[in-house]
């Protein structure tokens, strides 16, 4: 299993190596201070790059800069996606806190989409990072995707049958 593991390590080193070498021999320009293959040591060809990912939100085009303040996000509900977690009492909550500090010539959708990755936690933040890039373009599909993920089939099934056996 371990000499498995060393192969296929090194199988993906070479590939790294190989792609690396054709990338460098395409690009005209030559940057001094990057090292070449030689020069870099195992453990610098074998760290996988990191780039930043875009988040699904595809925040809307305003003229003025906005910036979530420190006081907003800690005063914002935390959703967790736990089975006894509520999450219209979280939107509620989170509206609340949303248009009670809002700067002037920044809407209110603005606001919610910037302040909602603050205020989702564990798998619902992993839920979150893992939509579509830029799929959520505003508040109202954000908000409905949220629901169809986390309110509970079980509450949806029990108040079909409370509808259900109304009786006048």
């Amino acid at each position: 299993m371990q000499g498995e593991v060393k192969f296929i390590t090194f199988v993906l080193l070479l590939k790294y190596m190989s792609s690396d070498i054709e990338s460098s021999s395409s690009s005209s320009t030559v940057n001094p201070n990057s090292k070449t293959m030689d020069e870099r040591t195992f453990k610098e060809l074998v760290v996988p790059v990191v780039s930043i990912q875009i988040i699904c939100i595809q925040y809307p085009n305003v003229d003025v800069q906005c910036e979530l303040k420190s006081g907003l996000i800690h005063l914002l509900p935390k959703f967790h996606g736990l089975v006894g977690e509520d999450p219209h009492k979280h939107l509620k909550e989170f509206h609340t806190v949303c248009t009670t500090m809002r700067p002037v010539g920044i809407s209110e959708e603005h606001i919610k989409l910037k302040a909602f990755p603050f205020s989702v936690q564990d798998a619902t933040k992993d839920w979150l990072y893992y939509l579509s890039t830029r799929s959520m373009t505003s508040w109202e599909g954000l908000d409905r995707v949220f629901l169809e993920k986390f309110f509970p089939t079980y509450r949806v099934t029990s108040i079909r049958k409370e509808i259900c056996e109304i009786r006048q």
